[in-house]
Formats: C-alpha cells, structure tokens, sequence
C-alpha cells in the first residue's frame, strides 16, 4: 500500500537484537541478585537454627525454627552499645564531611581564583589513598593529640576521608546551578554566604543527602581504624563486636550467623529508605 514503508533489514536486525538482549539482560540481573542476596538470606536463616543442626545439614532449613539466638542477641548489652557506638561516630563523621565538603564544593564551584584546578585536583587525589595506608601515621598522631580510645578519635579521620567523594559529587551539582540566580540573589542584597545557606544548599538537597548517606555508611561499616584507635570494648564499634563476638563464641556458629545478620540491618535500611535519592544525587553530580 501507498505509504507505508515495508521492514527493512535494519528494523528486523534491530527487533531481533532487543529479542536477544532483554532476556540477557534479565539473566544478568537475576545472576546479581543470586549472588548478593542468597549468603544473605543462609545467614538468616542459620541464625534460626541451632549449631548441631548446621553441622549435620548447613544446606537445609531448619527443623525447628529458634527463636533464642536472635533473642540473646537483641537483650545484650554488647549489641546496643556497639550501635549506640557506631551511630555517634557515622552522625559526627556524616555531619563534619558533609558541612566541610559542602563549603569546600561551594568555593570551587562559584569562586574563580588561581590554583583553584590544583586544589580540586589535590582533594580527589584523596580517593587514591585507602585509610589502610594511613593507619598508623594516624595512630602516632591521634596518640599524640590524646584521642586514642575516644570516639571522636574515629570520626574526625572518617570524615576526612570522606571530604574527597563528597567533593567530587557536590561540585559538579553546584556548578551546575544558573548563576543568574546568584546574580538576581545579590540584586536582591544577599551575600553570597546568604546566596549559598537559602537557595545552593535547598537546591543542592538531592546531592546532599547522597554524599550524607555514603559518608554514614562508610563510618558505620569501617573496621580497621576503630581497630587502631580502640583498645576498650566499650568503645568497640559494630564491625568490632562482630569480630569479637566471633573469636569469643566460634564453636556457637548459629549465635554468631543471628549476631552478624542483626549488625547489617541498619545500613540496609538505610540505603533501602534512601535509595531514590542516592541515584538521584549521583545522576545529578554526572549531568553537572
């Protein structure tokens, strides 16, 4: 017929690679989800069982679903102040990275001056720097400041090796932001601290609370600095009452699987409530 045009060999190509690839896709993603979620879900369920019953059949479901190890856990003492421990260090560690990295941003993006591609470039120069090389040059120095064994002897480094991912992520957002509204801000009399506290932090809230959440989960999961600074167990953190559950009751493996699964609750909980914004900040950082 008059008008329409007949499927050319492009058109039939093309429909046949979509056929292909959503089924590939699909595989890929179950193939993901299997691997990151079923040592999760054996972890949980072994926590139901009991030790006798792991070391006959690990690979099967419970006999007899118990209830008491997950019970001991959440009446001890040990598990709710290595949380109270590790929530003080991630909301001190999140707090100082994301005001000092927000302001650090705020110059680099809005402010013109010489060496500003230097200093940008020294503060992402962090990220090729792991805490494991820093350890103890950062031991002898907070030994020397007296806050070995102290909380805050954690935070403060955590939050400085946070500064450089929430740099990288802050900076193309706020420069992404028209500077014609900074000019009608100064029309208007605002400074440019009042420009950046009412209207860049507000327009910034998707970004900011991506670089808030990876900064609180990376404080919440590190180990090896809580490591070095900590001696008492007191002070021990989340990561650190899990190790020192599993060396003090190795023989009780079904206490230890219900010990571990309990400690990943909060930081899965975070990023499930906050997912949408993590991707919505990461997006936004990569379009600016």
């Amino acid at each position: 017929m008059p008008g329409r045009r007949s499927p050319g060999r492009r058109d039939v190509v093309r429909g046949r690679r979509t056929w292909l690839t959503i089924p590939a896709s699909y595989l890929v993603i179950l193939i993901v989800l299997a691997i990151t979620l079923v040592p999760m879900l054996y972890l949980i369920v072994g926590g139901f069982s009991t030790t006798p019953q792991l070391n006959s059949n690990p690979n099967s479901l419970p006999h007899q679903w118990v209830w008491s190890n997950y019970g001991s856990i959440l009446s001890s003492s040990v598990f709710w102040q290595a949380i109270e421990n590790s929530a003080i260090i991630a909301v001190v560690a999140t707090g100082l990275a994301v005001t000092l990295g927000s302001t650090a941003a705020f110059a680099l993006s809005r402010y013109s001056f010489r060496g500003r591609e230097g200093v940008y470039l020294l503060f992402i120069a962090g990220l090729l720097f792991p805490a494991n090389t820093a350890a103890l040059p950062l031991f002898l120095l907070l030994q020397r400041l007296g806050l070995t064994d102290n909380l805050f002897g954690v935070a403060l480094p955590e939050a400085a090796f946070s500064l450089p991912i929430t740099i990288l992520i802050l900076r193309p957002f706020m420069r992404a932001i028209p500077g014609e509204l900074e000019d009608a801000a100064v029309v208007d009399g605002a400074t440019r601290i009042r420009f950046f506290l009412r209207i860049l932090l507000p327009l910034s809230r998707p970004a900011l609370i991506t670089v808030g959440i990876l900064a609180f989960v990376t404080s919440w999961n590190a180990y090896l600095l809580p490591l070095v600074v900590f001696t008492s167990q007191s002070h021990f953190t989340l990561p650190l009452a899990v190790a020192t559950f599993q060396s003090t009751y190795t023989q009780d493996t079904a206490r230890v699987f219900a010990f571990t699964a309990l400690s990943m609750v909060p930081a899965l909980a975070i990023f499930v409530f906050a997912q949408r914004k993590l991707v919505g900040g990461v997006v936004g950082a990569i379009r600016g």
